[in-house]
């Protein structure tokens, strides 16, 4: 009797610890492929495909953190997938071009960017489980070519870049106006601002730079340019709030920001045109997607090197897990 329960113990412990051991999946978007690989981060395979609308290229948390949802830019429509079951739960069509897409810190507002329409829509976020989650409220000319969006942290300001035009816009939450437009370098891509909301941080993919413009008054001042590598473009924070990492897609490198000094301190290889990047929570692990050669690449920070690669569809994009860092 003794021993059945001592063998029943060590079963539900060694059950147990293997539930523990269980990581989220790692989501990624494929582009061209039209759909989403979700990557188990144990083996580095991927175990499953998520068809979705034509041309996925980003995902964002939903506020409630029980769905993702990634963008389909060319099927106009959003579809939400269980960040940790990887199970499909809706598609919202009828969503012109989402391409980019943001949710206010104060989870009243859900934004796109319409990168092909040069509109930038701003939706009333009604809840997950609403009939109809969103509710347009105002559609906003943003030419040309609206590609990323930041919102300030007290949910009053959404700064977006316009690819096509050379400049960045603000948009006020409160009022559904323009604040003021900017001109900046070539191509702006990717925005990342600061904690504090004071600067705003533009990487520059038609260049080598990342400029950081002063945002904290009336009209936007230039503080700063960077030089990090060719073809500036996507940032992830480090989890910090001190450091931020901007991938380099014709440099293939990724470089490590101080936003205090605003200096390069670090810089990674990331080969094949790294792009989105996620950093998992033992601070060290840095995945990027790797856009041309169809991959996802793990570099080891700590030694700065290559770690493998997996092979996830065309032309990858967007990449999320739970399993993350703070995104400031």
């Amino acid at each position: 009797m003794l021993r059945s329960w001592a063998v029943a113990l060590g079963l539900m412990m060694a059950l147990a610890a293997q539930a523990q051991q269980v990581r989220p999946p790692v989501f990624v978007l494929n582009s061209l492929s039209a759909d989403i690989a979700v990557v188990d981060p144990a083996s580095f395979t991927v175990v499953k495909r998520i068809p979705t609308g034509k041309e996925p290229h980003h995902l964002y948390l939903s506020p409630d953190e029980k769905s993702l949802i990634v963008a389909n830019a060319l099927g106009d429509s959003l579809t939400f997938v269980d960040p940790r079951t990887a199970e499909v739960q809706r598609v919202l069509r009828n969503i012109p071009d989402p391409y980019h897409l943001r949710f206010s810190p104060d989870m009243k507002w859900f934004i796109t960017a319409a990168n092909r329409l040069d509109h930038v829509d701003l939706y009333r976020w009604q809840g997950s489980a609403a009939l109809e989650p969103l509710q347009l409220v105002q559609r906003i000319r943003a030419p040309k070519t609206p590609s990323h969006l930041n919102i300030d942290t007290k949910s009053t300001t959404v700064y977006v870049s316009l690819q096509d035009s050379d400049e960045i816009l603000a948009i006020d939450l409160a009022t559904q106006a323009i604040k003021w437009k900017q001109a900046v370098g070539k191509m702006p891509a990717d925005l990342y601002l600061t904690p504090d909301d004071k600067h705003l941080m533009v990487g520059l993919t038609g260049d080598k730079f990342v400029e950081v413009w002063d945002v904290s008054g009336p009209a936007p001042k230039l503080a700063r340019r960077i030089q990090t590598g060719d073809g500036a473009h996507s940032f992830r924070a480090w989890g910090d709030k001190r450091h931020v990492l901007v991938s380099n897609r014709a440099a293939n490198t990724i470089s490590k920001i101080d936003i205090g000094s605003f200096t390069v301190v670090d810089q990674y290889p990331a080969p094949a045109g790294p792009d989105d990047m996620e950093l998992l929570t033992d601070g060290k692990t840095l995945l990027v997607t790797s856009r041309w050669a169809g991959k996802v690449t793990q570099i080891d920070t700590s030694t700065r090197k290559v770690v493998r690669q997996v092979r996830v569809g065309k032309s990858p994009h967007g990449i999320w897990t739970l399993d993350h860092q703070p995104r400031l």
